[in-house]
């Protein structure tokens, strides 16, 4: 295997941590809605954004488990 370029690297990085970003701002902006349809609308872009993580796990209040 080779090495990633460091260029590569930080592409990477900046792709995570923008994507972290969205996932928080989405789920914010879930539990402050009323509307089930606007709740469905945050679900389907968090299946785009991550759609290697369930969106189950995504939602989860903080403490719970």
């Amino acid at each position: 295997m080779s090495k990633i370029s460091p260029k590569r690297r930080q592409f990477e990085i900046r792709k995570k941590r923008k994507r972290r970003e969205k996932i928080k701002k989405l789920r914010e902006k879930y539990f402050q809605s009323q509307s089930k349809e606007e709740k469905e609308r945050i679900k389907e872009k968090l299946k785009k954004i991550a759609p290697h993580l369930r969106v189950e796990e995504i939602l989860r209040k903080k403490g719970e488990k």
